[in-house]
This record gives structure tokens, C-alpha cells and sequence, in this order.
């Protein structure tokens, strides 16, 4: 079993190519954060308090990172395209538990299977992007495989907080909308080429854990370090930024909500357009400053409690997750052979996700005691101190010739 390094078009029959299999990672990604401006709904017809949206909103890193663990190089065994419609697969039956959403318990499953989901495509949708692009569009389809990424997350939230502020149906539209858009991904990646080679059917299951192969070990802690920080400010606009917007700024516009988060991961796609030009080595410490500025701005707008310096932050802080992001996520695939490829993609995206969680629920804790504003500053204070860490270890550690 190998992996290619571009699929080979069958004569006579049109593939899709890398741009396609983009577009399947931006529909399944973008379900994982279609409920984020529903929470305070969810609120109010559950009853339920903020400390609560971070767990549910944790439940599903959680699923993310165990996925990650016990099957993030899956798709180096039995191929890309059957891992791929396994988490759209998922993700369908995660918008059926919203749908038929009656308390907390499918909260939490629909939760729980959106990670699944996502877990199963950080790796492998990553790898599909890569390998489906040829020689020398590598860089072009890196660039394609994080933007879908983030794309996908920011679209999830602004969908939702459109067709929830403005249809009759708030907390059912936003989900037939994405089944539908499900459908469709599974059309697409059912006529993607495979790029593993004699995949294998039915392997017995080898969870590989969080294993990093040795050429790679000299780039992952820095870039890990640094996605776990910007990944922090996504989780932070993820789960708490509605209830702040609604709370303390009074802002009760579902789609405006939506937009806040949007941006941050707007934001975050521009970020990793400037990557390549700036260069991976360069590109993962400056980010980290320019993430360690955007905090600094978003600490500012909960002291001043302005919508405006929020957006600047999300702006600001977006823009720097996204610089270190694609620099990392690039040095990474890089550095992995081939074989273990989706695998240590995986291994990575366990430390991001982490960064998405672990903070946050400390964020919903503090709130309960402390109020939401309190709380975030506490959060921001604690990420900026990382962000400038791992800043300071990427431009002091990592390999010049990168």
C-alpha cells in the first residue's frame, strides 16, 4: 500500500479534481459549527446554563480528538474516498439529531457525531486535497485544503444565523439546508479518484494513538504549540462570542451573531493567502504576533464592551490563526512521508483541537462564577502568553533552511 503522489485519470471517464474534494471538506466542517448562533435559543427552550454551551460545545472536540486518535490514519489503510463518505455519513446523522432535537441528550449526540465527522475529515480531507493536486500545485492545493477548512467553519455559523433570524423555521431550516449540501459532497466524492494505492478492505483496526514519525519531530512542536493557540481564539468566537454579543452588548440579531463569527474564520482564510508568499519558516512566528495583537484587541473590546473593537479583534486575531496555521499544517505535510501522512496530519490536529476545548470550558467555568467578561479576559490574557511563546520557540527552534 502506497500513496500517490496525484490520481491518475481513467480514460474516458471525467474525475473531479483537488478543488472538489475542497469543497466536500468545507460542506462537512461547516456542519460542525452550523448550531453556534443557536445556542441561546437552545437556551431558552432547554434551560440551560453558559457553563453548559461549553461542555455541549466541548463534546464535540472531544469526539474530534478521540476520533483523531483511535483512527486519524485510517485513510492511509483503506483509502481516502471511503473515509470521506463515512464522515458525511456522520455529519447527516448529526443534523437529524438537531432536527429531531427534543433536550439535552440529542444536543449532546448531535454534538458527538459532528466530531466524529470532523475528525475523520481533518485528516483525510487534508491528505485527499493534497494528493489529488499534481507536482506543482502542491502549494495551491495546501492553500485550498486549509481555506476549506476554515471557510467551511466560518460559513456553518453565518448560514445558520441568516436563516435563523430571518425564516419562520430557526432551528430546523439551517439543518435541511446542510443535509442537502451533504448529498451533494457524497455525489462529489463518490466520483473523486482514490489516491491511496491497494487500499485495503476491512483491516482489523490499529488505533496508532498520537504518533509522529521521526523526520517530523523537528517542525511539530512549534507548529503544534502554535496551532493550539490560534485554534484557542477560534473556540473562543465558537462557543462564547454569541453570548457576549447578546449579553453584554445587547445585540440579539441572530445574523449578526453569525457574521462576528464568520469573520474570525474569514479572516483566517485570508491569513493563509499570505502564507506562501511570506514564506512557512516566516510565516508561523508572524502569525503568532499578529494573533497575540488580535487578542489584545479582543481583550479591549470586552473592557470596553464595543462590537466594533470585537470585530477588529476577530479580524486581527483570525489573521494570524491563518498565517500559522497554513505555515504549520505546511511544514508538517512537508515533512511526513507519504505513508504516514494522514496520520501525522491527525496527530496534529489532536493538539489544535485541544486548543478549541480545553480552554473554552475553562472560559464556561470561570463565567459561572466570575461573568462572561471577567472570564474572557482571563482567557485572552492566558492565549496571548502562548501565542508569544510559541512565537518566540518557532522563529528560535525551527530549522532555518525551511
Amino acid at each position: 500500500m502506497s500513496v500517490r503522489g496525484s490520481a491518475s485519470k481513467p480514460r474516458g471517464r471525467w474525475r473531479p479534481g483537488y478543488p472538489a474534494a475542497a469543497a466536500v471538506f468545507a460542506i462537512g466542517m461547516a456542519g460542525t459549527t452550523l448550531p453556534t448562533p443557536l445556542y441561546g435559543l437552545y437556551q431558552q427552550r432547554i434551560g440551560f446554563s453558559e457553563l453548559m454551551v461549553t461542555v455541549v460545545f466541548a463534546v464535540y472536540a472531544v469526539a474530534v480528538i478521540t476520533v483523531l486518535l483511535l483512527a486519524g490514519n485510517r485513510s492511509d489503510v483503506v483509502g481516502r474516498r471511503p473515509v470521506l463518505l463515512c464522515a458525511m455519513g456522520l455529519s447527516a446523522a448529526s443534523s437529524g439529531c438537531f432536527l429531531l432535537e427534543h433536550g439535552l441528550p440529542l444536543l449532546f449526540a448531535g454534538r458527538l457525531l459532528s466530531g466524529c465527522s470532523a475528525g475523520l475529515l481533518s485528516g483525510a480531507a487534508t491528505a485527499a486535497v493534497i494528493e489529488l493536486a499534481g507536482p506543482g500545485r502542491r502549494a495551491r492545493a495546501g492553500f485550498a485544503a486549509t481555506a476549506a477548512n476554515m471557510g467551511g467553519l466560518g460559513c456553518g455559523p453565518l448560514l445558520s444565523g441568516v436563516l435563523a433570524q430571518y425564516t419562520p423555521w430557526p432551528l430546523t431550516l439551517p439543518f435541511w439546508v446542510h443535509l442537502g449540501l451533504v448529498a451533494l459532497a457524497c455525489g462529489i466524492t463518490w466520483l473523486l479518484p482514490e489516491t491511496v494505492d491497494r487500499p485495503r478492505h476491512r483491516p482489523p483496526p490499529r488505533p496508532q494513538g498520537l504518533s509522529v514519525p521521526p523526520e517530523v519531530k523537528g517542525v511539530f512542536l512549534p507548529a503544534s504549540l502554535a496551532a493550539f493557540a490560534g485554534f484557542a481564539l477560534l473556540g473562543l468566537f465558537t462557543a462564547v462570542a454569541p453570548s457576549f454579543v447578546a449579553h453584554t452588548l445587547e445585540v440579539h440579531n441572530l445574523a449578526v451573531a453569525g457574521a462576528v463569527v464568520f469573520s474570525v474564520f474569514l479572516a483566517s482564510t485570508a491569513g493563509q493567502s499570505l502564507t506562501r508568499r511570506i514564506g512557512a519558516r516566516r510565516a508561523l512566528p508572524a502569525g503568532c504576533g499578529v494573533l497575540f495583537a488580535g487578542l489584545l484587541l479582543v481583550a479591549s473590546s470586552l473592557l470596553a464592551a464595543s462590537l466594533p473593537l470585537l470585530v477588529l479583534g476577530a479580524l486581527t486575531g483570525g489573521t494570524g490563526q491563518g498565517l500559522a496555521f497554513r505555515a504549520a499544517l505546511a511544514l508538517i505535510s512537508d515533512a511526513a512521508p507519504a505513508r504516514h501522512r494522514g496520520g501525522t496530519i491527525s496527530a496534529f490536529f489532536v493538539v489544535a483541537y485541544a486548543g478549541i476545548s480545553v480552554p473554552v470550558i475553562g472560559v464556561g467555568a470561570l463565567a459561572t462564577g466570575l461573568g462572561l467578561r471577567p472570564a474572557g479576559l482571563i482567557f485572552a490574557g492566558c492565549v496571548m502568553l502562548l501565542a508569544a511563546g510559541a512565537g518566540t520557540y518557532a522563529e528560535r527552534r525551527l530549522p532555518r533552511a525551511l
